[in-house]
Parts: C-alpha cells; sequence; structure tokens
C-alpha cells in the first residue's frame, strides 16, 4: 500500500469512528431494499445441487446490498492469477469502524470438454470467481444473525407471494418453461432438482429453490453441466438412456413381414387310376404312368 492509498484508508478509518453506524436502522434499511418486490428477493439467494442435494445461500447480490447498509466498509474483489487450468480470485472486506478484515481465494477451472476456454469465457470465468470471493469475504466480516435476518425476509417475500393456488401454479409453469427455454433442462429433471416424483409436489419452498438456481446460473455461480451432472449422470439416468437407445434401435431394425399363401407347386404328384386293376398311380410330372408291357 503507497502512501496515498494509506492516507486514503487513514481518513476512511477516521470517518468510521467519528459516524458510527446505526446497527438497527442499518437492517432495518437492509430488509426493506431486499424485499421491495419479488423480483429483487428473488437475487437475494442462490441454490446449487451438489450430490444430488440442493444448498441454498444469500448470494453476492445480498452481500453488496448490506455493505450499503451496513456503512464504514470497504470491499474488492481482483483476479490475481491466470494460470493454464484456472484463474484464482482474491475477495477483500474491511470493517474500518471496527478494524476487522478478510480475505478470500476462490479457484475456477477454464478447462472444458473441448480444452482451455476462449479467452472470454475466461474473462467470464473471472467475473464469476470474482463475486464468488467477494460474498464469502463480506459473509465472513458481517455477523451471520444479520445475514441470515435479511435473507429469511427475503424468501417470505418469495414464497408469501405464492400463498395463492393459481399464482403458486403460474409460477410453477414459468420456472418450468425457463428452465427448458433457456438451459435446456426438461420437466422430468426440474422435478427431480426440487426432489420431488411429480409437478403437483412443487410447492411454495421449492419454487423458492428453482428460483435460486436460475440466479446462480444467471450469477455464473454454476453452470448446467454442474448443476445437472448428479441427475444426469446417475444410475438410474444411465439405465433410462439405455433402454431408450435399445428401444430406438429395434424400432430402426424391425422390418414388417407379410405372410404369402402357399401355392400349389405345378409339379406337384397327381393322382392317376388304372381302368384295368384299378390301382391309384402317381407321377412327379403329374403324368399318368404307363402300365408295364406284360410281354418284356
Amino acid at each position: 500500500m503507497d502512501s496515498s492509498e494509506r492516507a486514503n484508508v487513514d481518513i476512511q478509518i477516521v470517518t468510521a469512528k467519528r459516524y458510527p453506524r446505526n446497527l438497527k436502522r442499518s437492517i432495518e434499511n437492509a430488509i426493506v431494499m431486499a424485499t421491495l418486490d419479488v423480483e429483487t428477493a428473488d437475487k437475494m439467494g442462490y441454490a446449487l445441487n451438489r450430490g444430488g442435494k440442493p444448498i441454498t445461500g444469500p448470494s453476492v447480490h445480498l452481500a453488496k446490498l448490506i455493505v450499503a447498509q451496513y456503512g464504514n466498509m470497504r470491499i474488492d474483489a481482483r483476479v490475481i492469477a491466470i494460470n493454464e487450468r484456472e484463474v484464482v480470485s482474491r475477495g477483500m472486506a474491511w470493517d474500518l469502524e471496527s478494524n476487522n478484515a478478510y480475505a478470500v481465494e476462490v479457484r475456477r477451472s477454464i478447462i472444458g470438454k473441448n480444452g482451455r476456454f476462449s479467452d472470454d469465457m475466461i474473462t467470464v470465468t473471472g467475473n464469476a470467481a470474482n463475486a464468488i470471493a467477494l460474498r464469502n469475504a463480506v459473509f465472513a466480516v458481517i455477523p451471520g444473525a444479520i445475514v441470515d435476518k435479511v435473507y429469511r425476509a427475503a424468501q417470505q417475500t418469495i414464497t408469501g407471494d405464492l400463498s395463492d393456488e393459481n399464482k403458486l401454479i403460474q409460477s410453477r409453469e414459468k420456472a418450468i418453461k425457463y428452465f427448458n427455454e433457456q438451459y435446456g433442462i426438461t420437466e422430468e429433471e426440474v422435478i427431480k432438482l426440487c426432489g420431488k416424483y411429480t409437478k403437483a409436489q412443487i410447492c411454495a419452498s421449492e419454487i423458492a429453490l428453482l428460483r435460486g438456481m436460475m440466479q446462480a446460473l444467471r450469477d455464473g455461480d454454476t453452470t448446467v453441466e454442474d448443476l445437472m451432472s448428479p441427475i444426469r449422470n446417475s444410475k438410474e439416468a444411465k439405465s433410462s438412456k439405455l433402454t431408450e437407445m435399445a428401444s430406438r434401435a429395434a424400432a430402426k431394425g424391425a422390418k414388417k413381414t407379410t405372410a404369402k399363401p402357399v401355392e400349389e407347386s405345378e409339379d406337384a404328384a397327381k393322382e392317376t387310376v388304372d381302368t384295368e386293376t384299378g390301382e391309384v398311380k402317381t407321377t412327379d410330372s403329374g403324368e399318368p404312368m404307363q402300365a408295364p408291357n406284360p410281354q418284356i
């Protein structure tokens, strides 16, 4: 830290000590901001799928909102390294009033199915890593009791708006359609993401979970591949795929067969009767057999 930056920080510390935060007002203001409407409340959380189980929590948007209302803080996040396989981001949060600081490093892979990411994708991955590092640093400094209170208020705003059955059904259909159109995730997979067996079982809490997953995908906290991996790579999914492939192969290879009537051969044996002896005689050619010459 050079002399000019140090002087700037010293001024901020002096200002923070002179004008300490009003904790109660900070919390109330944060709750008001986080619950302005359902769209804002949606951004306050995220949801990930880890090992087939959903993990939910407050998002980077909530971290920034609380910092703005909490006051007397310095926050920063930047990419500090890019190597052949990953980007490394460092997030920092500093409470100038209590002189409590915390720094977090986050690593994100830049290797995909087709090799190393392009420069644009590396930039996107770096931004996502910055957001995660900043979120983790902020929540390491700001007391968890404050974060949880604001986060719960935002979640109640989401689920409270779904208390009406018609609104619940509309939100359910909208969420399923969004996942399908934006990320190619089928209705069956959305149901499994919620840990349910039928669409009708998706209620208010599951809608909040799905909205958290949407936000995580938009923020870059996760990818479709990571989100769906526990479901698409499960034994059940693989068995279903094999069954489907076998059915397609069988349908493609099947040939229609039609029964053909059996026609009598023109060479079929025909019967003849000897008028002198009364014997019934046959020939392969259908011609009557000649009686043997008694003189021979």
